[in-house]
């Protein structure tokens, strides 16, 4: 069996070992903060309005119109580029077609806890807009990193009970830094053209991860270091007897938290346990967690209170937060190895600035807001319950804890 200790020594070793290669070929990437003119106000959580009820603006966001004819083409899935009864300037295109749009209630949408329309989300942003416009525009290592982008970092190195936190562009974006980055490895710390078969990196990876990861792993495995091994969705005995078999040193498992198609958690405890024994490093995509589960909102592995058995935690703030971007929550060690080696973050523009200062705001008011999170669980048991019953049979529906 393997221990906590022993893993961290194994991996954080090769990082540190990783780390002093870039350091030595002067490839080692460094984030230095701007600071935005005029200084912002220091907020601190207090100063963001928040509410413990539903309001009015809380509609706003599931309220739409569509056009009839662009309704029943969606019903009947008739291809579409998306232009029917819309002109260049975003409005309908005629007054007959005007008259013909349906008032629909939005179910789709991943806007979890309708913080896309919250004021104090919105005052944020247009705050920052006013000051700076969209702020700098360039990568993060170049000109796009502010004083905006480092405090929501820390927000949410905070929310997930990280040492630190780098921002993506999107989520998609920071599940594949992290794949590639982890694919450099091997050739930083071997510098043979070949790597040898036992210095490779073993990705263990849940059938039916997103496709951020399915692409993220592809990547890695073109550059010759990586085996990958794919295990049956949430199946840990079929995963526990793929790391048995595998003789590599370097293992890595990566699962979604909480599977977007079919609603059902990883089973955290099961991995914490395989974790220990075999001493691999467990990377989970949080996107559909984050400000959805635990206490605080944050997310699967404090519900699960797992927090510090999980040593990458990836998510969005394009859901729950109901802004934009990603994130990849890790110690400072694997962000100074992401940042230098991770190349959907490396060659991508940052986020705008009011869209750094909205999901600031986002992640305070979703952690304090925390009826929104117990409003969410609740209509997911009545709407099982009463499915259940209208269909006399059982299905298997996983809920959080209160």
């Amino acid at each position: 069996m393997v221990n906590d200790n022993n893993y961290g020594d194994s991996w954080d070793s090769w990082v540190e070992e990783a780390l002093a290669k870039l350091r030595s070929s002067k490839l080692l990437r460094s984030l230095r903060p701007i600071n935005l003119s005029p200084q912002p106000h220091k907020n601190s959580e207090d100063d963001y309005q928040v509410f413990d009820e539903m309001q009015p603006w809380d509609r706003s966001s599931v309220e739409i119109s569509i056009s009839e004819p662009t309704f029943h083409k969606w019903l009947l899935d008739i291809p579409s580029s998306g232009d029917e009864d819309i002109c260049s300037n975003g409005v309908a295109d005629n007054k007959e077609a005007n008259g013909r749009f349906k008032k629909l209630l939005l179910f789709s949408g991943n806007d979890y806890l309708g913080l896309s329309s919250h004021p104090t989300i919105a005052r944020a942003a247009a705050n920052a807009a006013q000051k700076h416009g969209m702020g700098p525009r360039g990568s993060a290592l170049i000109c796009g990193y502010t004083n905006y982008h480092r405090l929501l970092e820390s927000s949410l190195a905070d929310l997930k009970k990280k040492e630190d936190c780098l921002l993506c562009p999107t989520g998609f974006a920071a599940n594949m830094a992290v794949m590639v980055a982890l694919g450099n490895i091997v050739s930083l710390l071997d510098a043979a053209e070949k790597p040898m078969k036992e210095d490779r990196i073993a990705i263990f990876s849940d059938a039916l991860n997103h496709a951020s990861i399915i692409d993220g792993i592809r990547l890695a495995e073109r550059q010759h270091t990586v085996d990958v091994y794919v295990y049956r969705h949430c199946d840990m005995s079929h995963l526990s007897s793929l790391l048995s078999s595998c003789e590599l040193k370097k293992k890595v498992v990566v699962t979604d938290s909480l599977f977007s198609m079919d609603g059902d958690f990883a089973p955290m405890n099961e991995l914490v346990n395989l974790r220990e024994r075999h001493g691999f490093l467990l990377v989970i995509d949080d996107a559909h967690g984050t400000l959805v589960c635990g206490k605080h909102g944050g997310g699967v592995a404090e519900e699960f209170n797992c927090d510090r058995q999980v040593d990458i935690c990836i998510g969005t703030l394009s859901k729950a937060a109901g802004c934009h971007g990603g994130f990849i929550a890790c110690s400072k060690k694997w962000k100074q190895l992401i940042q230098s080696r991770g190349r959907s973050f490396i060659f991508s523009t940052s986020s705008p600035v009011p869209i750094a200062a909205a999901a600031h705001a986002a992640v305070i008011v979703g952690k304090k807001e925390a009826w929104r999170r117990k409003a969410i669980w609740n209509r997911v048991q009545r709407v099982s319950c009463s499915y259940w019953n209208s269909h006399h049979e059982s299905h298997n529906f996983t809920y959080c804890r209160e």
